[in-house]
């Protein structure tokens, strides 16, 4: 193959564990997520915080999704979940959200949280198939006034 084609090939993407010195491309992927954006210092922070869980996947050169926990006693809330616009769609955040939760289990971790907005039917769908359920609902959570459903999964 050559280098020109090895460049612009896009294979699997490869999924690991996340490291400080990807706090500035995942701000990148979080801010084309989000509307409102975690800059490098705030991924900076978490990436560098113990009770912080991190992975990513990585295409080529290019961080293209990645999922944030933060882990509390025997429990972990998922912070923030983010695939570039032109990797979803393909099943990529499901195979990174198992290895997530394997990592996860793995540090004996009873139970995840997260928070989803309510009218987020994508991220619904990848929460039910991974065994999430709703817990609670937190009225008006989300601008505009929408809510956001509890969702937990258990590990054990």
């Amino acid at each position: 193959m050559s280098w020109f084609a090895r460049i612009f090939a896009r294979g699997e993407p490869t999924l690991s564990a996340a490291s400080p010195r990807d706090a500035a491309s995942l701000a990148v992927l979080h801010a084309a997520s989000f509307s409102r954006g975690w800059g490098e210092t705030e991924f900076e922070q978490l990436l560098t915080d113990r009770g912080v869980v991190a992975d990513l996947a990585r295409s080529g050169r290019r961080n293209v999704a990645f999922i944030v926990s933060r882990r509390a006693a025997d429990e972990a809330e998922i912070l923030s979940v983010a695939v570039a616009r032109t990797w979803q769609g393909r099943g990529l955040a499901r195979r990174l959200l198992d290895l997530h939760l394997r990592r996860l289990a793995g540090l004996r971790l009873r139970a995840v949280f997260l928070e989803v907005d309510e009218d987020n039917a994508p991220a619904r769908r990848l929460y039910s198939r991974a065994g999430f359920r709703e817990v609670g609902r937190r009225p008006g959570y989300y601008s505009g006034g929408k809510s956001a459903l509890v969702l937990r999964r258990d590990l054990v």
